[in-house]
């Protein structure tokens, strides 16, 4: 497998007027193509701010990001931007649906965004996956929190990007639902060989990914 992530002493510093807070302390990282790979440790020690980083959400202190063979670390705000719109998904703890909009158009919106244009084969194949075929002219607030994720997940990857990114993508689920989500990602990974990179503070969560990465103070101290 190819590496489509590559990281070599990545280093994000937040200043907080004359204070510096170091968030990512030297991260070297390879993720390969087709890989579900979690990432765990405890609340502050960077996960968030790495996967941030990746997906190039805020730029990098200092250190070398390759994502898909390009470097994000030489790549202008606006560069990342368009990089981004057409190469990676994201996935976050919090749904962020348009409340006004149904499920059917908060997901193919995506797509339009994206500039790809509309695929009814793509939609139909992802929301027949994720089990929302029945929900989709509901309305974000007629959803179940386990049905607002699943929209969430098909809305990251109508666009068929080639890294998803999920931000604790059962936070806010129950035990139930968690299982169902992660049960999702893993039938995406699978069948569209889908690289996914999750953060995660729970270990069962990160037990259906093919390789745990532990990090803590910033630093990765296994795998």
């Amino acid at each position: 497998m190819e590496p489509i992530i590559q990281t070599h002493d990545l280093r994000k510093v937040y200043r907080l007027g004359k204070i510096e807070v170091p968030a990512l302390r030297g991260v070297d990282c390879i993720v390969h193509e087709g890989e579900f790979v979690a990432v765990v440790g405890p609340s502050g020690c960077g996960k968030s701010t790495f996967l941030h980083v990746l997906g190039g959400l805020t730029g990098p202190t200092s250190g070398q990001i390759l994502v898909a063979g390009n470097d994000f670390s030489k790549m202008s705000d606006a560069d990342r931007t368009r990089f981004r719109r057409h190469t990676i998904g994201f996935v976050f703890q919090r749904f962020n649906l348009l409340p006004t909009l149904t499920a059917r158009f908060n997901i193919a919106i995506a797509q339009e965004i994206q500039g790809n244009g509309y695929n009814p084969h793509r939609f139909a194949e992802a929301v027949e996956m994720l089990g929302i075929k029945e929900k989709l002219d509901r309305r974000p607030f007629a959803l179940s929190g386990g049905e607002q994720q699943r929209v969430a997940i098909a809305r990251a990857v109508i666009s068929e990007p080639k890294i998803l990114l999920a931000d604790e993508p059962t936070g806010n689920l129950d035990s139930e639902n968690s299982l169902a989500v992660l049960n999702m990602l893993r039938g995406l990974n699978k069948t569209f060989r889908q690289t996914i990179l999750m953060i995660t503070h729970n270990p069962e969560a990160a037990g259906v990914a093919d390789r745990i990465i532990h990090m803590r103070d910033g630093r990765i101290i296994s795998e």
